[in-house]
């Protein structure tokens, strides 16, 4: 259900280069530095960006189409540039929740929480109803270190859910939060919702299922935690494994297992998909180790 900027451009700067309407070859930007001092990149385009950027080319004025560039860009894990594109739109069209849910979506992955937060609250405002914004707000919350406030959005977010993914992807944040905030019994609760009866659609949330019956008892480390991905562009395989063990070093936290728990951390940040909860999640827990 939940999906997962270098210049500051200006309107005209959304246009193409000459020459530039073929797909990148080699790697793509320099997105930015991690906090343990990682040269984190994105990908180089692809034909969806392209396409996205050459209809902005014609209509360059389109909100619209300035949202689905800066998707296809964060697609390609281009954060700075779908960053500067809502930036555009948003230039043009400053209440659009839309492109502020977007924009602060794409500065989480850049570690820009305190940005946005600032847009997601206010994304969330302007679009109450938009599931999306309030977790991504909540995740901002989360990564802020303010682990309360975290709980209280997810718990607002899995009251928005209108199906089982949603019920299970914010239940997997709320618990987490709660343990963080050392509210043990509130969080035993959450689980009381995930009966057998409770499916994923999304493959995606799959993942965070394996982790509510972890959390439950119901299912063991051994069988819930890959190995490390290998090729390591599986981009899939990456995601499984950053999710799950991110999620199961969280586990032994609560537990006081200190060193297991980096050694998951450390383990997740030695891939590539640095825009994913569980890369972050596991940055920010080695950075504050240090």
């Amino acid at each position: 259900m939940m999906r997962i900027w270098l210049l500051a451009w200006g309107i005209g700067m959304l246009l193409p280069a000459a020459g530039f309407a073929q797909v990148q070859a080699g790697p793509g930007p320099l997105e930015l530095t991690s906090a343990l001092g990682r040269k984190l990149f994105g990908l180089a385009d692809d034909q969806n960006l392209v396409d996205a950027r050459s209809k902005l080319s014609a209509d360059p004025k389109n909100v619209d189409l300035m949202l689905a560039l800066s998707k296809a860009q964060a697609a390609r894990r281009q954060y700075r540039e779908a960053v500067a594109t809502a930036d555009a739109g948003l230039a043009l069209a400053p209440t659009n929740g839309a492109l502020l849910a977007e924009r602060g979506h794409r500065e989480l992955g850049l570690r820009e929480f305190a940005a946005a937060k600032r847009d997601l609250e206010r994304a969330a405002q302007l679009t109450p109803t938009d599931l999306e914004a309030v977790y991504n707000l909540a995740l901002a919350h989360y990564f802020m270190r303010e682990f309360a406030d975290a709980a209280v959005l997810f718990d607002k977010a899995r009251t928005m859910a209108k199906d089982d993914d949603g019920l299970i992807s914010c239940s997997n944040w709320l618990f987490a939060s709660l343990r963080r905030a050392g509210k043990d019994a509130e969080a035993e609760l959450v689980l009381a919702r995930i009966t057998p009866e409770v499916k994923n659609k999304d493959v995606h949330d799959a993942h965070y299922l394996q982790l509510l019956h972890f959390y439950q008892g119901k299912a063991s480390e051994a069988a819930i935690l890959p190995s490390p991905p290998a090729p390591a562009d599986d981009f899939e395989a990456e995601l499984a494994f950053d999710t799950i063990a991110y999620a199961v070093g969280n586990w032994k936290l609560y537990h006081h297992e200190a060193k297991p728990a980096q050694e998951l951390f450390s383990k997740v940040v030695e891939g590539q998909a640095w825009n994913s909860w569980g890369f972050i999640g596991s940055e920010m827990e080695l950075k504050r180790a240090k």
